[in-house]
């Protein structure tokens, strides 16, 4: 009788783009950097974005 089972458990490598890991971590990191660039933005020229982009 043959063994219907793998004898090996194939290695695979993460992808490196769409919903891995890394890409959630690379997404998380650039909404924080974005998020302090705007409140610095606002603390430096005491306007909003809506105001410094011309939108009201």
């Amino acid at each position: 009788m043959t063994h219907t089972e793998p004898t090996v458990t194939p290695i695979i490598e993460r992808p490196k783009a769409g919903f891995s890991d890394y890409a959630e971590r690379l997404n998380g990191r650039a909404a924080m950097v974005g998020f302090v660039a705007l409140v610095l933005l606002e603390l430096v020229t005491g306007q909003s974005l809506v105001t410094w982009l011309g939108l009201r």
